[in-house]
């Protein structure tokens, strides 16, 4: 067995590049851009890999907004992936503990994926220089992958076969506790129902229209019948797109309803998108409609990697929690001020923690497979997951209660104790990668316990062939 690398070394590889990376971290803040627009912010990760000396690939799976960087030859592959995707209606000044949108796109980014490209793109550079200082074969990479807020970006790259030479996948994710991720997610896939009627003067001939509205009506009470006839743990929400008009006295003849559908496993979620179909196919039968639908995107749940997860934990905990100071943990108590005692002790809850109300920032690791998977999302890590043995980490880098999805998480995304959680995080991945690195049988053994969990559950991406991501002439030059 090869020796463990020396840890103090490769924090302090990290610790060296923090400052670049912090500062671009804040760059992406500044910038925030939605799914697959992320122009400006793919263009500030391509100037830094550069900058490091990581060999560029633009255009990964034919997609503008996605990048990777590659150093090091021979010897296995490991990716560390990154996002860096805004949500809409997001807009936030920094450093503030009360709403106040800036003027500007009115993006913001509510996930911490600023800090999340960041933080992936600086654990892979003191990688590299791992890999050269101890002049080890092995390539390290970094994915700047877009479109993660509902774009599935990471499941074209997967169908493009972005990942299909990588040996080992790891990533992280803000948020307010460190430790390493519970692999549990919802598979889920996004459609759009179209409903189409026909139009009539709604008072003078009724008899004559169709009303698509009435179809997406209908739809949404089935739905919510199937709810009791389920799995407790599948999940439903839809969005009215297109409600047909503003006009009550013209019969409706377009609608459109979009469904988010979710499911703990792969093969639930396949299932469940076919009776949701066969519930508008009804909606439509009733109103004499006819109905088309159209996927737009769609998760894999993911799959954990108990040796990768072990290792990581070992890397945690030699660590230990971030350093944060007293002005941190003073900004903390500010945002927490904002919130209810229940979004604090929810907080915990996710995390199988018991509540602590009088600590603003973590100040422990919290064990592996911590809560109850009864409070989670979905991610298109999950793809990934399906496809290479992958591991992720949780880093702290907000105050304990802040909501996801919410001004305070913007409001705290360039503040030190983010730049510190950030770094944090990936002193971590850079820890775990390094030792992938330096002892294959590792990587071996996370090879070994992937083959085992997948055997038996063939992989069938969420997101079908004939579906395209938003990108005007995608597919044009895909690789």
């Amino acid at each position: 067995m090869a020796a463990t690398p020396n840890a103090d070394a490769i924090w302090t590889m990290v610790e060296g590049h923090g400052p670049d990376l912090c500062a671009m971290s804040d760059e992406i803040w500044e910038t925030p851009e939605l799914n697959y627009q992320e122009t400006k912010s793919v263009a500030r990760h391509k100037d830094m890999l550069a900058q490091k000396g990581f060999r560029v690939s633009e255009n990964i799976g034919g997609i503008p907004t996605a990048v990777m960087g590659e150093a090091g030859d021979g010897g296995p592959v490991i990716a560390i992936l990154g996002e860096y995707d805004a949500l809409p209606g997001l807009s936030q000044e920094a450093g503030i503990a009360e709403q106040k949108p800036r003027n500007d796109s009115g993006n913001g980014h509510g996930c911490g994926h600023n800090l999340l490209g960041s933080g992936a793109m600086l654990a892979a550079i003191a990688v590299r220089d791992f890999l050269q200082s101890n002049n080890l074969p092995g390539r390290v990479r970094y994915y700047g992958c877009p479109a993660e807020e509902g774009g599935s970006a990471k499941g074209f790259m997967v169908r493009a076969g972005a990942f299909d030479d990588v040996d080992v996948a790891i990533s992280w994710h803000p948020a307010p506790f460190a430790g390493v991720n519970n692999p549990i997610s919802l598979a889920c896939n996004e459609l759009e129902f179209h409903f189409k009627g026909r139009a009539a003067h709604a008072s003078s001939s009724p008899e004559l229209g169709r009303s698509a509205l009435d179809a997406v009506e209908l739809m949404n009470v089935g739905a919510n019948y199937m709810r009791e006839h389920m799995p407790s743990t599948a999940r439903l929400h839809y969005a009215v797109i297109n409600a047909g008009g503003i006009a009550p006295n013209v019969v409706q003849a377009n609608a459109t309803v979009r469904y988010l559908i979710r499911a703990r496993e792969l093969d639930e979620l396949i299932e469940l998108v076919e009776r949701v179909k066969k519930i508008a196919q009804g909606a439509a039968l009733m109103t004499e409609t006819s109905v088309e639908h159209v996927v737009v995107s769609g998760d894999a749940n993911l799959i954990g990697n108990t040796p990768l997860e072990q290792l990581m934990y070992r890397k945690l905990e030699a660590l230990g929690p971030p350093e944060f100071d007293e002005a941190d943990r003073d900004f903390a108590r500010k945002i927490q001020a904002t919130l209810s005692e229940k979004d604090i002790r929810a907080a915990y809850a996710r995390f199988g923690l018991k509540p602590r109300l009088d600590v603003p920032l973590c100040d422990t690791i919290f064990p592996p497979e911590s809560g109850d998977g009864r409070h989670v999302g979905s991610t298109d890590v999950g793809t990934v997951s399906w496809v290479v043995p992958t591991v992720q980490m949780r880093g702290a880098t907000y105050a304990i209660g802040t909501p996801g999805h919410s001004w305070q998480l913007v409001a705290q995304g360039k503040m030190p104790a983010a730049h510190k959680g950030m770094v944090h995080a990936a002193k971590v991945m850079a820890a775990t990668a390094s030792e992938l690195f330096a002892d294959p049988s590792l990587v071996a053994a996370a090879k070994a316990d992937f083959a085992e969990r997948r055997e038996g559950r063939p992989f069938i991406n969420p997101i079908p062939d004939d579906v395209n991501p938003p990108i005007p002439g995608y597919g044009e030059a895909a690789e």
